[in-house]
């Protein structure tokens, strides 16, 4: 039980992928941490996952929430519920601050081959060897007042509308009142809720109820901001676990000034990096996570750093640009506001396709010119003026579209610049969790002393010499024994999953529980591996690969490299037609590195391949 001496402490008990209602079982109806409409086509809610964002002040925190869903769901059934213990400041939050913070911190895990020169004819490949070729608040009566028209209802501590939101803060003397009042309300009331919901009121909870205003789309969808006092940040889950699915996964992101953040009452867990599976760039990521956390004494409590350091790491492109002007739109006309936005930078229209360079523009477009029945959206947001006699005049209202611009785009975005301009420290933590294991809230605190950690360029060695089996060195210094083939070895049943098992106090470093390290080091001298046959070696690599390993014939190693990312994180970026970006580029060892912006929603994330130059993005 969480007691009131707490400082004021945040849940999203919601931040969800809707899945499509067909995939769900026909009546679909408990939306644990979320409540929905009641009706015949409840938005089916899988919770697949949650990020947040907290930023850590002396005398304050924001909780940034990121609301995710599938664009396929009925957003009009969509609501959700978060404890808190007082009334916070709303506001609008930045999608793109999500995606730049998720992108940047990733982890990478990648590999270089390296070959013994064993001269001509070695390896077989008949002749030749491989050479050189080729912050507003929400606004309401903070007074409330009693709803119930028998007085025995919640108190409304708040009204407020947060953008596209409209945000209710109840408290009541009971779970069982509050379950009245959101049923009353239209929401759907899930039995299940109903002792969690009076654990958090023992605990002197308070609730805000979040639902899209009337109208509003699934596509004005934007996170949310909640600013107050305290700085012990926490994720009441409990009420998660109503609707979670099995090893969800959950990402918690701080930016601070006096150092990492490690989880104050879990276990804080390292990966035994010998089960990663490189050769397919940590394609079992999210499974050795998992068995890592589950491990005792952590028991499925607990936390990985995925990186802790300097929050320069993060890009502020996108947040926020100078040609950014709401003011213009107040008079504008509707057919001149896409060629408004496009002299901004915030959309590219060319009559095929439209490029929305900001996550919500789309969603005001729709709002305020919704596409016309039976016109294809690029062409007529290319040419606004074509189909001038189409645009739906009710919808249209220029001071409304100003106002909201400046609210969801422009003072978000500056914020989130002002954000990574003022607290110089980031920590990224990432853990997954199931229903059974959610049975306590996780805090967390800063710790000045612990070290920092940087997963995104995470570089193995794969080293074929001229006689022998091939041989792995990965990064933490681990050898594993490798084969002709590259597929990564069987390891034994008594191989753990984590390597260390630590408790993170507020000051000085870790206290390890467990350290397999020397465990670890005799199960793989104890490893035997049946390397396969050893194969030509093939200048232009293996069929559907062109990498071009370089050899030194006076001597070294001729070396090639490949890397790849992992994560599901959910701020995948997508183009106007929903297929999934990526960028690349070269990293610090001159190898091209790739980061897949795109989404897995249900496993352990999109991995890309690139080889010296080739981009090979894997679904």
């Amino acid at each position: 039980m969480l007691g009131l001496s707490r400082p004021l402490t945040f849940a999203a008990a919601s931040l969800l992928l809707g899945l499509p209602l067909a995939a769900m079982p026909a009546p679909a109806e408990a939306c644990g941490g979320t409540f929905c409409d009641q009706s015949q086509n409840n938005m089916p809610v899988d919770q697949t996952g949650e990020t947040i964002v907290f930023v850590l002040a002396d005398d304050h925190t924001e909780a940034h929430i990121q609301i995710q869903y599938d664009p396929e769901t009925d957003a009009e059934k969509f609501g959700w519920i978060v404890p808190m213990t007082a009334i916070p400041e709303f506001s609008v939050a930045s999608q793109q601050f999500f995606i730049n913070l998720l992108n940047a911190t990733v982890p990478v895990y990648g590999f270089f081959n390296q070959a013994e020169p064993c001269g001509y004819d070695s390896y077989g490949s008949g002749g030749d060897t491989c050479g050189n070729e080729g912050t507003s608040g929400g606004t309401g009566d903070p007074t409330g007042g009693n709803d119930s028209s028998t007085g025995e209802g919640p108190e409304v501590l708040l009204r407020a509308t947060v953008g596209a939101f409209d945000v209710v803060v109840l408290q009541g003397e009971n779970a069982e009142v509050v379950m009245t009042w959101l049923g009353d309300a239209g929401y759907y009331q899930d039995p299940a809720a109903e002792p969690i919901l009076q654990e958090y009121i023992d605990g002197g909870y308070i609730f805000a109820a979040f639902k899209l205003t009337q109208g509003a789309g699934i596509d004005e969808i934007h996170p949310v901001t909640l600013r107050y006092p305290g700085n012990e940040p926490c994720v009441p889950i409990k009420l998660t676990r109503i609707a979670a699915q099995a090893d969800m996964d959950i990402r918690t992101i701080f930016l601070g000034a006096k150092g990492r953040v490690g989880p104050s009452n879990y276990h804080h867990v390292t990966l035994n990096e010998v089960q990663i599976d490189w050769p397919t760039f940590a394609g079992n990521y999210k499974e050795v996570v998992s068995l890592a956390v589950d491990s005792e004494p952590a028991n499925g409590q607990a936390f990985v750093t995925e990186y802790a350091g300097t929050s320069e790491i993060v890009s502020p492109g996108g947040l926020h640009s100078d040609k950014w002007d709401h003011t213009v739109f107040a008079d504008l006309k509707p057919v001149a506001v896409v060629d408004a936005l496009s002299e901004q930078g915030l959309i590219e229209c060319n009559g095929a396709r439209c490029v929305y360079n900001h996550p919500l523009i789309q969603g005001l477009l729709y709002q305020f010119l919704p596409v016309p029945d039976g016109i294809e959206e690029a062409e007529f947001y290319s040419c606004l003026e074509c189909y001038e006699g189409l645009i739906d005049s009710e919808a249209y209202d220029g001071t409304l579209l100003s106002a909201a611009l400046l609210e969801r785009v422009i003072e978000p975005g500056l914020h989130a610049v002002d954000l990574l301009e003022t607290w110089p420290y980031l920590t990224r933590l990432y853990t997954t969790m199931s229903p059974e294991e959610m049975t306590e809230d996780p805090f967390f605190h800063e710790n000045p002393d612990l070290p920092d950690v940087d997963q995104t360029s995470l570089i193995a060695t794969q080293y074929f010499p001229c006689s022998g089996a091939p041989e792995w060195t990965l990064p933490g210094g681990f050898q594993v024994p490798g084969t002709f083939d590259q597929t990564w070895p069987q390891m034994p049943a008594e191989m753990p999953w984590a390597h260390r098992i630590e408790i993170i106090p507020p000051v000085g470093a870790p206290q390890v529980e467990v350290d397999n390290s020397q465990l670890i080091d005799m199960l793989l001298g104890q490893l035997k591996v049946d390397p396969g046959v050893k194969k030509p070696r093939d200048c232009h690599g293996t069929t559907g690969d062109t990498s071009d390993p370089t050899g030194d014939p006076s001597g070294g190693s001729e070396t090639s490299g490949s890397v790849g990312s992992v994560g599901s994180d959910t701020s995948s970026q997508t183009d106007s037609e929903g297929s999934a970006t990526t960028t690349g580029g070269l990293d610090g060892t001159s190898s091209c590195a790739c980061r897949s912006d795109s989404e897995a929603p249900f496993g352990a994330g999109l991995l890309a391949l690139v080889s010296l130059g080739l981009l090979r993005r894997r679904r």
